[in-house]
């Protein structure tokens, strides 16, 4: 198995410089238009290739979901390397952007959004309790919970 499950309790680590939680993803409005959704839903996994193939690039992990909405949930290092990204025109981002606002977004058969969320130290919590490392864990630091940990109280106010 490659990620089993840990028995007991488990948090984040993610030191001093907080981590910004960016949320992704496309919705199928038009599903038997797939000339329109297809370069959408193929653009993420090349991205995410290119950035696994670099680890300055600031992405600490990720993991997707698939429905209508398909939801791809990354946590990065910064809000300047995420910005890095997606304005750099020699990685892949640029020219799926530039393809969807000519071309693809065009009759909304596919929609796109994404949120960003900086989160300082100290000003976020996270438990996993019986569960494989996920998460903010998986992407940074995965600690058992003990001692000023205990509570989600203690853990929003560690820094």
């Amino acid at each position: 198995m490659a990620n089993p499950v840990l028995a007991g309790r488990y948090t984040a680590e993610v030191g001093s410089s907080g981590a910004v939680v960016f949320l992704i993803g496309m919705r199928f409005n038009r599903w038997w238009r797939v000339d329109r959704w297809w370069p959408v839903f193929a653009a993420m996994p090349r991205m995410l290739r290119h950035l696994a193939s670099d680890p300055g690039s600031g992405l600490l992990g990720y993991h997707l979901w698939f429905g209508r909405t398909v939801l791809v949930l990354q946590y990065w290092r910064s809000a300047e390397d995420l910005v890095a990204f997606a304005s750099d025109s020699h990685a892949p981002h640029a020219a799926a952007w530039r393809e969807f606002t000519r071309r693809i977004g065009a009759g909304g058969a596919v929609g796109v959004w994404h949120e960003t969320y900086e989160v300082a130290a100290g000003h976020l919590e996270a438990i996993y309790a019986n569960m494989p490392r996920f998460g903010l864990a998986a992407a940074t630091k995965h600690v058992p919970v003990g001692p000023g940990t205990g509570s989600a109280r203690a853990r929003l106010r560690r820094s």
